[in-house]
């Protein structure tokens, strides 16, 4: 099959009203203007007693809300999120002039309410079981649709990326190994085309209902934070959709943008139509350009070849190309493709790797998406896919990953994070060697910086740069927060470069914006507690990062690098003077942790958790409380409150990706280390 050829003229069938270019508020890309407006206005449609989901939307974005009772007081509310119910929208062609986001929002569990021709006029629709509304799934969907979060830019830094390639007629059977099949796998593939939603008499469909598809979509995105790549392959390249109604094609990929998927898999050989209209209403979602070739002829070294790559570049944010091959020599063509290609693109990511088993190398080499299987999927998803752990194993097989000692310093082996280090190289076929130092006698990581297997170190507790001018170099977040707590070796042809970093700020900042977005401390108060400024630093330098409007210290003076932002409270008079803060951080030590109580209330002022949009605090304190726990404390007075579990688990996740360039999942990290320390 020709990589360019056209399947036809579009069906007569046509996009929504939506995607109308006439109908400019109403396209998903169309509403992009807005989308960086400040403040971002939301209009939340909700089914029939389902008007909690709008107070959860508004507090995970920190703004008050309304619920109306019509489209025309909505547009005359100020509020940035407004709700109503999906039944009182009469006139839906009038959603689109209101100046708002509009995100439809329906339980599947509950008696479908459902209607495609409103939803048509709505920009995001957002699917929720019945077990309740996931704030930290909410979150993460309304930060990558306002374009706060945006996982392809994270990607695109990244040396080597993966997706991990579902193969599972019905996602549920593999939601409860997620934790384990995801190891090592940058984002994960849902092969909507290999789906089989059961029918009459136990019968599966060809094609499954958007219902159905939308219902995996929803579950997949409640059991994993890994981006979500949504595939519809063709008869011809071994899925289910016809070639003959490319509309379908669109229908679908359209609802996978509503749906917030991170990226869609848009087959080359669509008409140009269908792909230049999925492109300039993409939103924040990005697209795969994908190329497939079965017939066993083609060349990586022919004219056609770059024809593929160029077409693809067009409107594919990622190309990827794939075919399958009879002889070993095809790799080697292929890496010369891949160098010159990104030769003259270097700023577009390609994927490209032969299928069958003579092709393994080819994915064994390619670093931009590489498919990977997992033993516990029921098949692979293309002949000659490996897994992370294969890969892992091939590279250093063929001297692309040089052995080295990864060492973990301090109070490593006590937590088990020392364990868990072995668990993670051993699960991915890693060939490093986990080394484990109790006690760092004084100027002694200065010698093991210096051996020739140095692959990389964590330190707990970190290490302060005022002891330790030896260090090499360090980033901006390591020398603003003044503490090292991870050496990272990167080598390339010029040699190895070693980098101090700090990964904790990273947990913290993670851990605040589990159930809020980013924005929502943008311009908001923090309060910070720490006998010393060292206990402090790292959450400091996360709130500075988070753009929160000031940071008021108890206990402590900051140092006048942090900015005049960061204040000290000097006595109880400060307390009226200063705005309530939108998040509280203890940094005290645990026997000192109730100190933070008298705060707390202070602020809580007496009103109900459904009338203030936010409230965080969250306690860093590690060890054994000696009296009441503040964090229940603080959840009883109406503050979502996090312990340092979730911390020290986002840490780890930030670490390990800097000392091996691998992804592991937050629950991942939680259930297999199985201590106190990430509860």
């Amino acid at each position: 099959m020709s990589a360019v050829a056209q399947a036809g003229p579009v069906p007569a069938a046509t996009p929504p009203a939506s995607m109308s270019p006439n109908n400019k508020a109403n396209g998903v890309m169309k509403i992009h203007d807005i989308i960086h407006a400040d403040p971002r206005r939301l209009l939340v449609l909700f089914d029939k007693g389902q008007d909690e989901i709008v107070r959860v939307v508004a507090d995970v974005l920190g703004q008050p809300f309304s619920v109306v009772a019509s489209v025309q007081d909505a547009g005359e509310r100020t509020d940035v999120v407004v709700g109503i119910e999906n039944g009182l929208v009469y006139e839906p062609e009038v959603l689109g002039k209101l100046g708002r986001i509009v995100i439809t929002t329906h339980g599947i569990d509950v008696k479908d309410c459902r209607d495609e021709y409103v939803t048509s006029f709505c920009d995001y629709e957002y699917l929720y079981s019945s077990s309740g509304f996931k704030r930290g799934t909410i979150s993460r969907y309304l930060g990558f649709i306002l374009g706060e979060l945006k996982p392809h830019e994270g990607l695109k830094k990244k040396s080597r990326t993966t997706l991990l390639s579902t193969t599972f007629p019905d996602i549920r059977a593999a939601l409860s190994n997620m934790d384990i099949l995801s190891v090592g796998a940058d984002s994960v593939e849902l092969r909507v085309d290999l789906l089989q939603e059961p029918g009459f008499n136990g019968a599966s469909k060809g094609v499954p209902s958007l219902k159905y598809v939308g219902e995996q979509v929803m579950m997949l995105r409640e059991r994993t934070e890994l981006p979500i790549i949504f595939t519809t392959r063709c008869t011809a390249e071994n899925g289910r959709f016809p070639m003959d109604n490319p509309a379908l094609f669109y229908e679908y990929l359209h609802k996978a943008i509503q749906w917030g998927c991170a990226y869609i898999d848009v087959e080359l050989w669509l008409p140009e139509d269908i792909r230049r209209r999925l492109s300039a209403n993409k939103g924040s979602t990005r697209i795969i350009s994908a190329w497939h070739d079965f017939s066993g002829r083609f060349r990586w070294s022919s004219a056609e070849a770059r024809q593929v790559f160029e077409a693809g570049a067009v409107y594919g944010d990622v190309v990827k190309m794939i075919a399958i091959v009879n002889s070993a020599d095809a790799n080697y063509e292929l890496e010369y493709f891949r160098s010159a290609v990104q030769g003259v693109h270097p700023q577009t990511p390609f994927s490209a790797v032969n299928m069958g088993p003579v092709g393994q190398l080819s994915r064994t080499l390619n670093q931009v998406f590489t498919p990977i299987t997992h033993p516990l999927l029921p098949a692979v998803a293309a002949p000659g896919q490996l897994s992370a752990a294969e890969i892992g194993s091939m590279l250093h097989s063929m001297g692309h990953v040089e052995k080295q000692s990864m060492y973990a310093i301090g109070n490593v082996r006590a937590n088990g994070q020392a364990m868990f280090l072995e668990k993670v190289l051993n699960e991915l076929s890693l060939p490093h060697r986990a080394v484990c130092i109790d006690h760092l006698p004084q100027n002694s990581l200065e010698s093991i910086l210096s051996q020739p297997d140095f692959g990389g170190a964590w330190l707990n507790p970190p290490l302060s740069l005022t002891k330790a001018a030896y260090l090499p170099r360090t980033t901006e977040a390591a020398a603003a927060i003044g503490q090292v707590d991870t050496v990272v070796v990167r080598s390339d042809t010029f040699g190895k470069t070693m980098v101090c970093d700090n990964a904790t700020w990273k947990g913290i900042r993670a851990t605040l914006t589990r159930d809020h977005v980013p924005s929502a401390y943008a311009d908001r108060p923090a309060l910070v507690l720490a006998n010393t400024e060292a206990q402090a630093a790292a959450a400091i330098y996360a709130l500075r990062d988070l753009k929160v409007s000031a940071i008021y210290t108890i206990g402590f003076t900051a140092n006048a690098s942090n900015g005049p932002h960061v204040q000290q409270f000097r006595g109880v008079a400060d307390m009226k003077q200063v705005p309530e803060p939108f998040v509280i951080v203890s940094a005290l030590p645990a026997d000192k942790s109730l100190v933070v109580l008298p705060l707390l209330r202070h602020y809580s002022g007496g009103l109900r958790k459904t009338q203030r949009p936010g409230k965080v605090f969250l306690d860093l304190a590690n060890g054994q409380r000696v009296k009441k726990d503040s964090v229940a404390a603080a959840a009883e007075l109406g503050w979502r409150s996090y312990r340092i579990g979730p911390v020290n688990t986002y840490t780890m996740v930030a670490m390990l990706r800097l000392l091996l360039g691998v992804n592991l999942g937050y629950d991942f990290v939680r259930l297999a280390n199985g201590r106190y320390l990430y509860e």
